[in-house]
């Protein structure tokens, strides 16, 4: 439980009720006694009532969200740090810090170890203050963060593949260069610049709130939120929310103790942490009410929420607390207003496509399957039926000889999780093997991607490029065109968000029906080229037989 006040008196807020753990929460239960150095609540007050982070930040706005709003039945309000001048709250607390520091040891330099955000506060800061700055970042820290800290005069090391390896060397080159190290969340000065945001919401938002989501990686910000959140209105929720491949604070609430993970995923990168700071744990275990885990794809959906909204692309750390929104209120339905933090937009531009093919999947509005179906004329088109009048949105099918095909395909459910079960007992109920492969990562990013190859036995195999309209019938139309005299032996589709979809499709044409063949693709009037000859096809996909028949 947190110290004792200056005055020996106890804090307020120990003695306030806590929400019960649901599936996937940590309770904010109780622990063990904080360090004696840590701060009591009322320094803490002060140090964010006085931070000086106005110096470069602004004071961001909190907008509505009126889609996602809509669709949940009570207010949601987001908190946009992303429009921050480095696109991230770590600002605050690097600016926070630094101004707190004696003359001398800013001349001295400063360094920091950071995946990204506090890394670019810190080169924005030491810009402001005409200081030296060393930033030791990660490997895998997207080049979009490292290059904005080297623009803006930091000198950039990289070191490791994740954070903690990137704090020993800068540690190590702290010691050796004379340099004053900022640790990017586990310093009061830090924890106070940050919590600054939890003063501005209480400002833009007078009226109750029910929750607030705080994003964890280190915990710095949740720390500074919390405390200052429920300091002054103990009865509004603070919830941090950590990816469940990096739950550095959830394991520490479950031990009691701050815990070292083994490894993190690094999806996430601006909260990939293997152990949460021993301040921020302090602060977190006292005034946090859950800590809610949630995984890739509600993140990218979470990510898809906020362009829907705002036309803002946030990061993947950005949207974790606006995923973690979703679903806390998926699981404790009512009208009150949520708060969730917008921390950051330092996005590589071409992480796009994977956030936005995960997406759909994250809201349960598309299922992935395998299906069974019997290798013969005519099944493909019954299965494409048995689909009824939902939109395809990708399928990929090989022919294989035997009695036996197998299909990878996705589907458009706008009805969410009840359409998906009334779907696959429909088709189990109409004969196939179905197997869900929406939750299956190595399906979803490899697996996908590689079904087919060379198939003996097609000697009258043509491929052909076609430009589907993006409408729900458009494939049957092309199925019952063909008819039954023409079998499918390839087939690869995926809607690309435009207003018309790619195929590509190997079918089985015999010389005697070429004629029949080009007859129908001209009464069809789908745009095409055939690719029979292309040397991709003939190097992986054709087998060979019939070549020069091509």
């Amino acid at each position: 439980m947190l110290g004792s006040g200056s005055d020996g008196a106890a804090s307020p807020l120990a003695s306030r009720p806590r929400i019960p753990a649901a599936e996937g929460l940590s309770p904010g239960r109780a622990l063990p006694d904080a360090a004696a150095e840590s701060l009591p609540v009322t320094d803490y007050i002060k140090k964010i009532l006085s931070a000086r982070v106005y110096d470069v930040a602004i004071e961001s706005p909190l907008d509505p969200m009126p889609r996602l709003t809509k669709r949940l039945g009570r207010p949601v309000l987001l908190k946009r740090e992303d429009l921050q001048p480095v696109f991230s709250f770590k600002l605050r607390g690097a600016y926070n810090k630094m101004a707190s520091l004696p003359q001398e040891r800013l001349e001295s330099g400063v360094i920091c170890a950071s995946a990204g955000n506090h890394a670019q506060g810190v080169a924005l800061a030491a810009a402001k203050l005409g200081v030296r700055a060393v930033i030791v970042m990660p490997r895998t820290t997207p080049a979009i963060k490292v290059d904005a800290c080297r623009a803006r005069g930091a000198e950039v090391v990289l070191h490791g593949d994740a954070f903690d390896e990137a704090l020993a060397e800068a540690r190590r080159l702290e010691a050796q260069w004379g340099l004053t190290f900022l640790h990017p969340f586990d310093d009061p000065e830090v924890i106070a610049g940050q919590g600054t945001i939890g003063m501005e919401i209480l400002h833009q938002h007078t009226g109750p709130i029910e929750a607030i989501f705080v994003p964890i990686g280190g915990g710095g910000l949740a720390a500074g939120i919390a405390t200052f959140v429920k300091y002054l209105r103990p009865e509004t929720k603070v919830i941090g929310v950590e990816p469940d491949d990096a739950a550095t604070m959830s394991e520490a609430l479950r031990a009691g103790d701050r815990v070292m993970l083994p490894s993190v995923g690094l999806f996430a990168d601006g909260v990939a942490v293997r152990q949460a700071g021993e301040e921020t744990f302090r602060l977190c275990r006292e005034h946090l009410d859950a800590v809610i885990t949630v995984d890739t794809d509600a993140m990218c959906a979470a990510v898809k929420d906020i362009f829907d909204d705002t036309r803002a692309i946030s990061e993947p750390s950005g949207a974790l607390s606006l995923a973690g929104a979703k679903a806390w209120s998926a699981k404790n339905p009512g009208a009150g207003p949520l708060v969730a933090i917008s921390s950051g937009a330092n996005l590589n531009f071409d992480r796009l496509r994977h956030i936005a093919e995960r997406a759909e999947i994250g809201e349960e509005r598309e299922v992935l399957l395998g299906v069974t179906i019997p290798e013969r004329p005519g099944a493909y088109r019954a299965f494409i039926g048995a689909l009824g009048p939902r939109a395809i949105t990708e399928f990929n099918y090989r022919y294989a000889q035997g009695s036996d095909a197998r299909i990878f395909v996705g589907i458009n459910l706008p009805g969410g999780k009840p359409e998906k079960r009334d779907l696959i007992a429909a088709l189990e109920s109409a004969g196939y093997r179905v197997a869900d492969m929406s939750d299956n990562e190595m399906a979803k990013v490899h697996v996908r991607y590689m079904v087919g190859g060379r198939a003996a036995g097609l000697a009258d195999e043509r491929l052909y490029r076609f430009q589907f309209p993006e409408r729900p019938g458009a494939l049957m139309k092309f199925l019952e065109a063909l008819g039954d005299g023409f079998n499918i032996s390839l087939f690869h589709y995926r809607n690309h968000g435009a207003d018309y979809g790619r195929v590509l499709a190997g079918i089985e044409v015999p010389a005697a029906e070429r004629v029949r063949f080009d007859a129908a693709l001209e009464a069809l009037a789908y745009p095409y080229v055939d690719e029979t000859d292309n040397p991709a096809y003939r190097l992986f996909l054709d087998n060979g037989i019939g070549a020069a028949d091509h």
